[in-house]
């Protein structure tokens, strides 16, 4: 069988592949081969500029041709890397040495390639490099996509502010509200969600084999190890990582950020299963219709008149696995036996396919939304053929005027019988109420009894 898209194991590289061409360089193996070589360059020019007799600083020369191996990784670098791993059996180590394979030509570089990967364990590379990974997949690729999102919720709650609808409380008919309301809360939800995730401190350690800097003070005893490490961790890029100092460690970086982002994903993609599935229900009701492109795009293979909402059911199921992945991250990573052992190596391989599907599920619904055309006129007849949602605003009115017991006098009015317009006003009308508040809930109809939601709707 040929490598293609067609023979991939993972969905996310074979039928879905296309929609995650911005993730698969930041989260893939090549990705994670780029971002272990910008760490050892970072590490290997800031030493350099630390005042060692035996390691002088860099020319500018030698500074931007080792800038320009990590700004035009590619992937027969990557494909070279993994020639040298098949001899090393260990990563980290083929990436070191292909480094100091680019210093042959360049004798200043020669000079000093023993001070590449200086007092470095494996993991000081890998957890900055990890670090560096959900950087830029949080911020180039996953962020922007739920950023449609929600940028698509609230122009369709400023839209549809004023659609009134029935409610479902407990699935049965309840006080009414507008559409537009109804998405409105899910962009206040994501809104505070996205921020969560954008505000987490991604964390790198450079402290060595078990965080002491013990090799780095067995050759200079009188260096700041710890200054030096965390001005190459916190210094913005290229020269340094632009991540925040993890002071405290054990072989490897705690991964307690990482659980926090995770769990932070976890939590906005549980607010777009809830939508998903709300907005579905909102379809089978025909609240929405659904368009179709008009080059043969069918809905259903057998049934012509339908058309499935099949991108909110995408988006859920790939929700779904998103979650499942992202919270055994959660739980696992933060644990280790002792000082190191290697059960976090192999799971931490998997964030992109955990990310993968989320992202993959936010183009599922802004796909979707864009699809969803508003049916008022389905809206209106529910909304008409439930009158009986008017005994709450009719008791309430009742309370204020010191009417006897109004709750009572509604339910045994209204429940389990087919109220209509003729009937609620015929109870208000024999109410003994101020004639202006007669003639206010007289006219009032389901359509109009949606409190602030259209005002709150269009504030979103």
């Amino acid at each position: 069988m040929t490598t293609s898209t067609l023979s991939a194991l993972s969905p996310l590289d074979g039928r879905y592949a296309a929609r995650l061409a911005k993730l698969r360089p930041i989260m893939s193996e090549q990705g994670f081969m780029h971002r272990r070589v910008q760490v050892e360059v970072a590490w290997f020019i800031s030493l350099g500029d630390c005042g060692f007799q035996e390691f002088k600083p860099l020319s500018p020369g030698a500074r931007t041709y080792l800038l320009g191996l990590v700004k035009n990784f590619s992937e027969s670098d990557a494909k070279a890397i993994k020639t040298i791993e098949k001899k090393t059996n260990h990563d980290v180590k083929a990436v070191e040495n292909w480094l100091k394979s680019k210093f042959e030509a360049r004798p200043e570089l020669l000079a000093v390639q023993e001070f590449m990967h200086f007092g470095c364990t494996s993991e000081d590379i890998n957890n900055t490099s990890h670090a560096l990974q959900l950087k830029y997949a949080r911020d180039q690729v996953l962020l922007p996509r739920l950023d449609d999102v929600i940028n698509s919720l609230r122009d369709m709650a400023h839209t549809l502010a004023d659609v009134s609808m029935l409610s479902r409380t407990h699935g049965q008919t309840a006080s009414p509200t507008t559409m537009g309301k109804e998405v409105a809360n899910v962009v206040v939800r994501l809104v505070a969600a996205r921020h969560k995730i954008a505000s987490i401190k991604l964390m790198g350690k450079m402290n060595g084999a078990v965080g002491n800097y013990s090799a780095h003070l067995s050759a200079w005893p009188d260096f700041d190890w710890e200054a030096f490490a965390r001005r190459v961790v916190e210094t913005p890029e290229p020269l340094g990582l632009g991540l925040t100092f993890q002071p405290y460690s054990i072989q490897i970086e705690p991964h307690d950020y990482m659980a926090e982002l995770f769990d932070a994903v976890a939590r906005t993609n549980s607010i777009l299963i809830d939508w998903s599935r709300d907005v579905w229900g909102y379809v089978s009701l025909g609240y929405f219709s659904q368009k179709l492109r008009d080059d043969g795009e069918v809905g259903s293979s057998t049934m012509p008149h339908k058309v499935n909402p099949i991108d909110f059911e995408n988006a859920e199921g790939n929700l779904g696995l998103s979650n499942a992945l992202l919270r055994h991250l959660s739980d696992k990573l933060p644990i280790s036996r002792f000082q190191r052992d290697l059960t976090d190596s192999t799971v931490l391989r998997n964030m992109g396919v955990a990310l993968g599907h989320a992202i993959l599920a936010y183009q599922s619904l802004s796909a979707g939304l864009g699809k969803l055309e508003i049916a008022p006129a389905t809206i209106a007849a529910d909304l008409d053929a439930s009158w009986e949602v008017l005994a709450e605003p009719i008791q309430t009115v009742m309370r204020r005027f010191g009417l006897a017991q109004p709750y009572e006098q509604l339910k045994q009015f209204t429940r389990g019988k087919t109220m209509t317009c003729e009937l609620m006003r015929g109870f208000i009308a024999d109410l003994d109420l101020p004639e202006p508040e007669k003639q206010r809930l007289l006219a009032l109809t389901p359509a109009d009894y949606t409190g602030l939601a259209g005002k709150l709707a269009r504030r979103v």
